[in-house]
């Protein structure tokens, strides 16, 4: 059935592609930068990897050196020079910090006051500078610190729950709301992209799509909703003792306390609170989990990595404490070396999130119209074998005194070798706690076992595309206690 349906809305959209072309011809002056055939293919945004990596991707590859017009209703760019992407997101960034506006979010009923949704603009810089001054500060971050050691056993969702919602929240709840939002990441990053093609059309064709789409958002509201509730109560009763579980700060006091003034300084509906505790909470925790996988495969596969790694972190901690303080890994210039190479190596999103062009504008002697969505290769920048000595050997001495990834600035401000986060504007807002948790976690998961691997299971560094790129089979190591007393 769904077959059928893409096949009729492939009709339709034919002959405005066409017109499109025709159009097109007349207008050029500039050189079209190679365009990879968008429409043609669900999912390619993740299938345009080096030949040798990934077999689907090598008739995309080969697409990417030519030229021509655009051939759908909006041309898609992808951008796989890192000085392209330096000009684009730096040197031009303002002409590039917005959005391509996504029908399937319009569909669902809501808008795009998200922070990676929204165009670039007076809402969208609100939303962030409340995000980054307020529950990403540094300030901030600490007084989560007590936290991380109790949630070491649920790892990053665990936390980030408790950073949005200022309540330490029991392990039932906290599978239910991670069930949720896995359930409706998932599904929306697999289904929804129908709605890209012609929307009018689409929404008839998979209105079982939409209902989906609407009954798992339903289901995070009803989980979320009673939590913000209870976070209006604890802001109204303000200097009165608060519970054991609660902390005084959490993400969503700051919802409730933003004002658009460009809407008439009316607060953020339910609903908009929900999308943006949502997209926290997926930020946070999928990326950042998928990086901590890839990381712990490759200490596996390295055991001399892992060993060296090991007594970085035994000789800057404490015999006598419990696990490493957030002030320990500072001191550890090797494990940062090692979240840097596998960051590099493998970055959980191989892409970006789109850009959009506000305006007509010539990067790297080429012409982006107005409106062109611009994608980043995140992943080829990382292993361009012309940047980056071996780009596919796991070293993370690259990245100390001497290496050839020294002094690499993943923020991408004076030149751009690696952007796992993103460059510009529109760089991921959570890089510093990511960094922080990612180097937390690894820090104590190797102090407490050796992880090693296991016969008949083997790490295979095969991807595979969800909402990032995970591994197509999951680690499967097993853990070895280094300490006596966990023996």
């Amino acid at each position: 059935m769904d077959a059928t349906r893409l096949f009729l809305g492939a009709l339709l959209l034919l002959p405005a592609a066409l017109l499109l072309l025709l159009r097109a011809r007349g207008r050029r002056r500039l050189p079209w930068p190679a365009v990879a055939a968008a429409a043609r293919q669900r999912g390619v945004a993740h299938q345009l990897a080096r030949r040798d990596r990934a077999p689907a991707a090598a008739p995309l590859r080969a697409v990417r050196p030519r030229r021509g017009a655009p051939h759908r209703a909006r041309l898609f760019v992808f951008v796989a020079d890192r000085r392209i992407a330096h000009e684009a997101l730096v040197d031009r960034g303002a002409a590039l910090a917005d959005r391509p506006a996504l029908a399937s979010v319009r569909l669902l009923g809501e808008n795009d006051n998200t922070i990676t949704g929204a165009s670039y603009g007076p809402v969208w810089r609100l939303l962030r500078r409340n995000l980054v001054a307020e529950t990403l500060h540094p300030s901030r971050v600490k007084l989560f610190a007590p936290a991380r050691a109790w949630t070491f056993q649920y790892a990053m969702f665990c936390l980030l729950v408790l950073m949005c919602f200022g309540e330490r929240l029991d392990e039932p709840a906290v599978r239910a709301i991670a069930s949720a939002q896995r359930e409706g990441l998932i599904y929306r990053s697999k289904n929804m992209v129908v709605f890209a093609f012609l929307p009018a059309v689409t929404k008839h064709l998979f209105r079982a799509r939409l209902d989906k789409a609407r009954e798992l958002r339903r289901r995070v509201k009803e989980l979320f909703l009673p939590l913000i509730n209870a976070r209006r109560e604890y802001k109204k009763q303000a200097g009165e003792p608060k519970g054991e579980t609660t902390f005084e700060h959490s993400y969503v006091d700051t919802l409730l306390d933003i004002k658009l003034h460009e809407d008439g300084d009316r607060p953020l509906t339910d609903d908009e609170v929900c999308i943006l505790c949502s997209e926290f909470l997926d930020a946070g925790t999928d990326t950042t989990s998928t990086g901590l996988q890839w990381i712990m495969a490759e200490l596996v596969k390295n055991p001399a990595i892992q060993e060296k790694l090991y007594n970085e972190i035994k000789a800057a901690t404490d015999d006598d404490k419990e696990g490493i303080s957030e002030e320990d890994v500072h001191k550890m210039p090797y494990l940062k070396a090692v979240i840097l190479e596998a960051l590099r190596k493998h970055p959980p999103g191989h892409f970006v999130l789109p850009h959009k062009a506000a305006e007509d504008m010539e990067i790297g002697g080429y012409l982006i119209p107005q409106g062109t969505t611009v994608n980043f290769m995140v992943a080829e920048m990382g292993r361009d074998e012309q940047e980056w000595k071996n780009p596919m050997q796991f070293s993370p001495e690259r990245f100390l005194p001497g290496g050839d990834g020294e002094g690499v600035d993943v923020t991408g401000t004076k030149a751009i070798r690696m952007m796992p986060f993103g460059v510009g504007r529109r760089i991921c807002a959570g890089l510093g706690i990511a960094m922080l948790h990612l180097e937390y976690f690894v820090a104590n998961m190797v102090l407490e076992y050796e992880w090693k691997e296991v016969p008949g299971h083997e790490v295979d560094f095969a991807e595979k595309n969800e909402f990032t790129v995970v591994m197509k089979k999951p680690l499967r190591p097993r853990l070895v206690p280094r300490r006596s007393h966990l023996n």
